[in-house]
């Protein structure tokens, strides 16, 4: 792609220098008729008729010798700009045609070679993000798209391209479904996307599809149409906001993570939670070392983080780390045991268990 935009670029290069040479040559021949005692409108129009062949007769007597040699260079550069100036632009639209043909064959290649990859539906906002993370992974996958402009980007950073409807199975078996690995359904639309898993289920039983949707209700629809796993943007972005009202030293420590609540469930599974304990003035965490600490908690729960009062957050803390008045405390414990923790170490009257606010009495 890049030397066939070299070459265009050479080529127009040369249709201008072209240009500037015609230009003037006609400009000379103006001249040299004025300087000769022609009126100027005489004298341009001598040059028009004479460069585009029309016939009339001369405008005055031409029976010097530099007239006539103005007058046949005139000729002679008009007609050899006009051949040079179209082949150019001929040469211009075929190697474009051709490039193009080429780049589609290149893709159409590379698509049908793959396998074990992943399908990408939709290059908006989501796919945009997505295809990156693929990209940086180093894992294959195909962008499918109906937007000519959006597939043009997707193509500038290297991505392979297909354009078509992915809700058509025709479009899907060009992507390589039946070899695929994944499909990742992103359009806005939730009904698209209803359709392209329907579609995708029935063309290759095994294939494991992640689909987008933009409400709710939709994910139930996208399951029962074979989908493995369903994103709600809006959801997630509700549940990370809450997140970080609720629990910002928790969040800020996991930041890395993309879902927290997916992390917070899989550790209920095996009877874990993470959450934070807030060092107060006074309280049994304050000036005491993460070491002391977890040694007073028999083990029963570990500190995987510190959130200093400055806000920054120390991940996996040295021992010796000493509390102080503002610090949070990140711990990972038993799920029964920290509505007890939370009551032993600080004046915290409530924490997040499950979802769900749990009051500390004692």
């Amino acid at each position: 792609m890049v030397a066939a935009l070299l070459v265009q670029l050479l080529l127009l290069k040369r249709l201008v220098l072209v240009l500037v040479l015609f230009g003037t040559v006609c400009a000379a021949a103006v001249v040299t008729y004025v300087l000769h005692g022609w009126r100027l409108d005489d004298a341009i129009y001598m040059v028009v008729i004479t460069v585009f062949g029309v016939g009339y007769g001369e405008v005055q007597p031409i029976d010097s010798v530099p007239l006539r040699a103005v007058t046949m260079a005139l000729i002679f550069t008009s007609y050899g700009s006009l051949i040079v100036i179209v082949g150019g632009f001929v040469q211009m639209v075929m190697e474009g045609e051709i490039s193009r043909a080429l780049s589609h064959r290149r893709i159409t290649r590379g698509i049908d070679e793959l396998k074990g990859h992943t399908i990408l539906c939709g290059f908006g906002r989501a796919g945009r993000i997505l295809a990156k993370q693929l990209a940086e992974a180093n894992h294959q996958f195909v962008v499918v798209d109906m937007d000519g402009d959006r597939l043009s980007e997707a193509e500038s950073h290297g991505y392979l391209i297909l354009q078509g409807n992915a809700v058509e199975e025709e479009t899907l078996i060009k992507a390589g479904v039946e070899r695929a690995k994944t499909l990742a359904s992103v359009l806005a639309a939730d009904a698209d996307n209803v359709f392209i898993t329907l579609t995708a289920r029935e063309l290759n039983p095994d294939l494991h599809i992640v689909a987008r949707a933009e409400y709710a209700s939709t994910e139930k629809k996208l399951i029962r149409s074979g989908a493995n796993r369903v994103v709600l943007p809006a959801v997630i972005g509700g549940m990370r906001m809450a997140q970080l009202i609720t629990r910002p030293s928790t969040e800020e420590l996991l930041a890395s993570h993309q879902n927290i609540e997916e992390l917070q469930h899989e550790l209920g599974h095996i009877g874990l939670k993470l959450d934070e304990l807030p060092v107060t003035a006074g309280s049994p965490l304050d000036g005491h070392a993460v070491a002391d600490i977890e040694l007073g908690g028999n083990q029963g729960f570990l500190i995987v983080g510190v959130r200093k009062r400055d806000g920054h957050v120390l991940v996996d803390p040295e021992p010796t780390t000493k509390l102080a008045d503002g610090d949070a405390v990140i711990v990972l414990g038993h799920h029964n045991d920290l509505p007890q923790l939370a009551k032993r170490y600080t004046t915290k009257k409530e924490i997040y268990y499950r979802g769900a606010k749990v009051e500390v009495t004692g």
